[in-house]
């Protein structure tokens, strides 16, 4: 993947960090900031991180959410596709092309600080879904809280996910709804997950289940 200089695998999955925050970052101002107000030297060091252009395009992006923190888009088509017809709130977060995010009316999208979501990852939302902090999702996950449409002479489903923080979800793994994964669990590449994930558990499989603790 050529879209990021520092990588974490996630079972199987190359996926970069989020760049406004690069995981073992030094704390201490280069010699060119010294000097300069901290807040300053914190812009000066995003800048240099992602370029203006990813800034510009989440300043953008950030107009479909009703909250929000930093927005990164990272630059490359198609731009992320917003469907806000209800609430959708995020914090310091980090988009890829290709991410969708389909809010349906009076259900809710929260994503918290430092959690990105990686190119085509897509998340659908008829009640609830909340994402926490630090959660690095991969390329072309899924995840949603209703099955979309009814089984003949039944009524639609649909059943609030939430995904505790610093989950790691891999390529192409698909949350389906009623789902709880707790916080540092890892979600295989390829896993269909229907039911609840322990925290700290290694999940991978159709359906996932538990392989070992971190």
């Amino acid at each position: 993947m050529a879209d990021g200089r520092s990588f974490v695998a996630v079972t199987h999955e190359a996926v970069a960090p989020p760049a406004y925050a690069p995981a073992g970052q030094d704390a201490r101002p280069s010699p060119s900031l010294v000097g300069l107000p901290v807040a300053w030297q914190r812009v000066q060091r995003r800048l240099r991180a992602n370029g203006i252009l990813a800034h510009v395009l989440g300043f953008w992006l950030r107009r479909r959410f009703q909250r929000a923190g930093l927005v990164l888009v990272k630059p490359g088509l198609p731009f992320p596709d917003v469907d806000n017809r209800g609430r959708i709130e995020v914090e310091n977060c980090a988009f890829f092309p290709g991410v969708r995010i389909e809010c349906w009316r009076g259900a809710r999208v929260r994503i918290g600080n430092g959690t990105y979501l990686n190119r085509g990852v897509e998340i659908v939302a008829a009640t609830q879904v909340t994402i926490g902090r630090d959660c690095k999702i991969a390329r072309d996950v899924i995840i949603m809280d209703t099955d979309q449409h009814a089984l003949p002479g039944q009524e639609l489903i649909a059943s609030a996910v939430t995904i505790g923080d610093r989950t790691w979800i891999g390529a192409r793994a698909i949350i389906l709804k009623g789902v709880t994964i707790g916080a540092d669990a890892v979600i295989g590449a390829g896993s269909v997950v229907s039911r609840d994930v322990s925290a700290g558990a290694i999940v991978a499989g159709v359906p996932a289940r538990e392989l070992r603790r971190r």
